[in-house]
């Protein structure tokens, strides 16, 4: 059997949990420039795990200058198949109390195309399936961990992805509302296009930390204190990835893996060769 290969994506310091082995940093050289930080690579029971700050360490990157093909190209070229988003976002309803754990299973992608959000290009043209955006089976195991360890947990509901950097205005943020969705963040529906293309199982942990600005009960979001209580749920975060691994091991038994199988339009013939040796990772058993 394989080994289990397992990537992390989120702030730093989640490379310290306890119970973590052999642990190293790694760079890791891409065709779509640097990820946002070294890699972290560690063993916890029979996964390996890898770990890459989102924001890089000390978070120096904002939403839209975060090289998301480049982290999702690197995780993939490290092995990993299956890659846990763990995400500040606001709560967009009442229910949703800061300090809640969502696993999103939708998303609505309010970006404004400041970021590359697809492999494709370059003389190779490609459509995924992306009606479901998450990984089911990673998503109910990443739920199930949650409960497990205590945590208050939101199963399903849509996190809708907003540009940034600046926080919601409270016309935006109602209206938000009014379409139906459940958090809000900046970052989470381009890592999941990407992460669907290059056939990784990809999936949130959200916390909660704030009900944006629609609340009249409550302060406006600040980064004083969204920063504040991810501090305080870090340890929240350790236990139910530390959970979900053991959950994980024994193959994946999704169609993630298969997901560009019939995806790709273009005759592989008429690839330009500089196009098909930079996609190889991605594309590569599909065109030879």
């Amino acid at each position: 059997m394989s080994e289990t290969v397992i990537g992390v994506v989120g702030g730093s310091g989640l490379y310290q949990m306890e119970g973590l082995t052999e642990v190293r940093e790694q760079r890791v050289e891409t065709p779509f420039g640097d990820p946002s930080d070294l890699l972290v690579t560690g063993r916890l029971g029979e996964a390996r795990l890898v770990f890459l700050p989102r924001h890089g360490r000390g978070h120096r990157l904002l939403p839209s200058e975060v090289n998301y093909r480049a982290n999702i190209y690197a995780l993939k070229s490290l092995g990993v198949e299956q890659v846990i988003s763990v995400s500040a976002v606001g709560s967009m309803k009442e229910e949703i109390v800061p300090g809640h754990i969502v696993i999103p299973h939708q998303f609505y992608d309010r970006t404004m195309g400041l970021r590359p959000s697809t492999f494709f290009g370059d003389g190779v043209v490609g459509h995924v399936q992306f009606a479901d955006p998450v990984c089911t089976r990673l998503a109910d195991l990443l739920a199930g961990a949650a409960r497990e360890v205590g945590a208050t947990v939101h199963e399903g509901g849509t996190y809708l992805c907003m540009e940034g950097p600046q926080f919601s205005t409270r016309a935006e943020s109602n209206i938000y509302r009014g379409w139906g969705v459940d958090i809000i963040g900046m970052t989470n529906a381009t890592e999941a296009k990407l992460a669907r293309e290059a056939e990784l199982c990809y999936a949130t942990i959200a916390l909660a930390t704030d009900y944006d600005c629609w609340h009249e009960g409550h302060d406006d979001v600040s980064v004083e204190a969204v920063v504040a209580l991810i501090q305080k749920n870090v340890a929240l975060a350790k236990k139910i990835i530390a959970e979900a691994v053991g959950r994980l091991s024994g193959g994946r038994g999704c169609a993630c893996g298969s997901a560009l199988e019939h995806a790709i339009m273009t005759d592989p013939a008429l690839i330009p060769a500089a196009t098909r040796e930079k996609l190889d990772l991605i594309i590569g058993k599909y065109v030879k």
